[in-house]
Order: C-alpha cells, then structure tokens, then sequence
C-alpha cells in the first residue's frame, strides 16, 4: 500500500505511523514547576541524539490549557532542568499510570506509588524505582512545523550532566548489563516490548 499522511487516506482502522517507528525508546521525564510541584510523565518520541556532550531529545506534544504547553515543557523551559528515569518492564504498570491527564499541581510520582530521589546536579527528582536516571541541564526548544495550530510539537533538547547506574546492572569487565535493566520500548497503539536477554543480539561492525 502507499498512502500520503497529509491526505490521511491509508484507509486502515488506525494511523499505521507509530507501528512503523519501533521500538521508540520511553523518555520518563520528571520536572519541577517554580513552586517545586513534581511532574513526571512518559514521552515515547525520545531518543539519544550524540556522545559529545551527551544529549537527550523528546518531543512535547500540545495541551488543552492556557498556553498549549504540557506540564513537562513549561517547568522545563522556566527551570532548565529535567530527569530523564528509564522506564523498565518492572516499572511499566507506574509509567502507564503516569501518562494520565491531571492537574499541574498534582505530583505524580506521589499518585503512581514511586520515591522521589534527590539528584545530584539538578534541583528535580529522579524515581528510585528505577535503575537509570539521567540529570538533564535544559539547552532549547524547537517547536516543529505543523499543518494545523493544535497539532503543536516542540522538539526539546537536553545535556545529560550527571547519570545514576544502579551497581548490579554493570557486568565485572565494565559494561551495562541490559538484561538485568530490562527497558521497555513503545510500539504502535496500545503494544510495548522489552529489552530481555533473549532480545539481544551482537553483530561486529566492519573495519
């Protein structure tokens, strides 16, 4: 089949977009606005963009309220600060819960069960629950063109200055263990998967 996005006429029951970018790596962002109110939400557009510095991306769709802007975006930009926490198949059940739509004020780490952990370098905290947290200084905000006004996308960006490892997700000889991490990735509709040591394969790259 061929079909134009912009036409919308794939003629399937759902938008077919999200199942084709799999797996998309879950961005579990947590925030404070300036009141030090807790937000912590999961973003499925996010990824890893270079080595030199270290730096994160995810993107923020719009919102009903005042100024469109989700709660995650808004405390970024007015604290410069975030913490990306790798969300993990012993975490899925709270991540899900996260993704709820509720008050700014209300701290979503305290209404999915989870600990706040104080972080090292940055003034949010990070969820004890999982294994990986990423403290992020905030660099900017691209907002991506878009056909209609409400479909509003903003592109953020963010230097990772400090990263939490619990010890036994590290193997003797120094590497991650992403077995014993176990993440979880976002699929198209209602599907996620996991990074098992079953998933795993190694391939050599060519000199």
């Amino acid at each position: 089949m061929f079909y134009e996005p912009s036409k919308n006429n794939h003629g399937l029951s759902k938008n077919p977009f999200n199942s084709l970018i799999v797996p998309r790596p879950i961005g579990w962002i947590s925030s404070i606005d300036n009141e030090g109110n807790i937000n912590l939400a999961p973003y499925s557009f996010f990824n890893a963009v270079c080595y030199r510095p270290p730096t994160v991306m995810f993107s923020s769709g719009s919102s009903s309220g005042k100024d469109g802007m989700k709660d995650t975006l808004r405390n970024i930009e007015a604290t410069g600060e975030f913490v990306c926490n790798l969300a993990t198949w012993e975490t899925r059940d709270q991540m899900n819960q996260t993704s709820a739509s509720v008050s700014p004020k209300t701290d979503e780490m305290e209404l999915s069960g989870l600990t706040p952990l104080i972080s090292n370098l940055v003034n949010v905290p990070r969820v004890a629950e999982t294994p990986v947290n990423l403290e992020c200084r905030y660099l900017k905000s691209i907002r991506v063109p878009s056909w209609e006004e409400r479909d509003r996308y903003f592109l953020v960006l963010g230097e990772v200055i400090g990263i939490h490892i619990r010890d036994e997700c590290l193997t003797e000889n120094g590497l991650v263990d992403i077995a014993k991490i176990n993440p979880i990735g976002r699929m198209g509709y209602n599907d996620y998967t996991s990074v098992s040591g079953k998933t795993i394969f190694t391939m050599v790259r060519p000199d």
